[in-house]
């Protein structure tokens, strides 16, 4: 019997696949300006702070990580925690469901299509509902 070395080729993760850091800086930066300009996400709009800056890099740190780029969130902040540190806002649907359109309309603009981009925008709904912390909020898209 012969034995044949071949390389293993590490697989890339989602974050390289779909663009890096470049991808996903262009993404939130364009999630938050829709957020500041979209009637439908004014009620999320409203539960931040005035300047989004610290929501922006915070927001970028984690999709770093959360994608399997560096881990930035986490060297910071440690664990993401992320329902529990949301809890100082009230979410509740139309807060999830503007967080989301914008979220949305940035991915479609800024990410090619592709099987594992549609495989993590699936995910990222998920995500946003999971935030919701108002009793009327659903949990989920009808």
């Amino acid at each position: 019997m012969t034995v044949t070395n071949t390389p293993h080729t590490p697989q890339k993760s989602p974050y390289d696949v779909l663009g890096g850091e470049t991808m996903v800086r262009a993404l939130v930066a364009r999630f938050y300006a829709l957020m500041d300009i979209l009637p439908e996400a004014a009620a999320c709009r409203a539960v931040h702070p005035p300047s989004l800056v610290r929501a922006e890099e915070k927001l970028f740190e984690y999709l770093t990580g959360w994608l399997g780029g560096p881990p930035l969130y986490t060297e910071k902040y440690g664990h993401p925690r992320l329902r529990s540190r949301h809890f100082m806002a009230p979410i509740g649907s139309i807060e999830v469901e503007g967080w989301l359109l914008c979220f949305h309309q940035a991915w479609h603009e800024i990410v090619p299509p592709s099987p594992v981009a549609d495989g993590i925008l699936e995910k990222i709904d998920g995500l946003g509902w999971h935030m919701a912390n108002q009793p009327a909020a659903r949990s989920g898209p009808c």
